[in-house]
């Protein structure tokens, strides 16, 4: 019996110190711009109390949010990835201006269709998100866009 007790003392506190934290969720959508033209929406929602990067963060500075998409024969990108504005602050840890974004932020990136058929298109997000005490360089993940 002593040893049951242990056991589940050890399963519970060991699930309760092994949480994995994902401060960021991200969702997508898809709006129809033309006859051939979108724009691919990627939203991050953000915990209280921490913040993600712009992709325009200078060397030596934090992680930017880096969006790569699977390139496939149905579209082509047209420009860069765009984002709002965020805020901007100096930054002691890097001793430098830094942009970020918090509560929620979202990202959009025009393609012109080179087919009526419909498909998907990926893109993985590599981003670094942080709060007052710590920084956490997130599992880069894969956010899928349905073309209709």
């Amino acid at each position: 019996m002593k040893n049951l007790f242990f056991s589940i003392i050890f399963l519970v506190t060991t699930s309760l110190f092994s949480q994995i934290i994902e401060p960021v969720k991200w969702t997508t959508k898809v709006e129809k711009i033309s006859s051939t033209e979108y724009e691919l929406i990627a939203t991050a929602h953000i915990d209280e109390k921490w913040h993600i990067y712009s992709q325009n963060a200078l060397e030596f500075g934090p992680l930017p949010t880096v969006f790569t998409f699977t390139g496939n024969s149905n579209y082509l990108k047209k420009g860069n990835t765009k984002e709002e504005t965020g805020i901007t602050v100096h930054d002691p840890t890097f001793n430098m201006q830094v942009t970020y974004f918090e509560t929620k932020t979202s990202f959009k990136q025009r393609v012109k269709l080179k087919t009526k058929s419909p498909f998907k298109i990926d893109s993985e997000v590599n981003y670094m998100v942080c709060n007052a005490t710590k920084c956490i360089m997130a599992e880069p993940e894969i956010l899928t866009f349905n073309i209709q």
